[in-house]
């Protein structure tokens, strides 16, 4: 938000042009998703990311992939054969 120039409030009123309904994303989920308080989140829903993103990538040149921060893969989500889990 800070290298687009956005306030929360402008960012939430440019999510409004890419939303195809034009509803966009609320200035209260925008200040949950960029705030570090009691509120804060550190996930949305795809939707609402790709919005806030395509918002901000309109508004400077900083690829999509870079906007947001990924979880690693975890060793807990990572399928494994039968016979990897029987070894021991």
């Amino acid at each position: 938000m800070h290298r687009a120039g956005l306030s929360i409030p402008a960012l939430a009123e440019a999510t409004k042009g890419v939303d195809p309904a034009g509803k966009g994303v609320s200035a209260a989920t925008v200040g949950r998703l960029a705030g570090q308080g009691k509120t804060a989140r550190e996930s949305c829903e795809l939707r609402t990311a790709w919005f806030v993103a395509e918002a901000l990538h309109r508004e400077t040149p900083t690829p999509l992939q870079d906007l947001f921060a990924m979880p690693s893969p975890s060793t807990s989500i990572i399928e494994r054969s039968t016979p990897d889990a029987e070894e021991g």
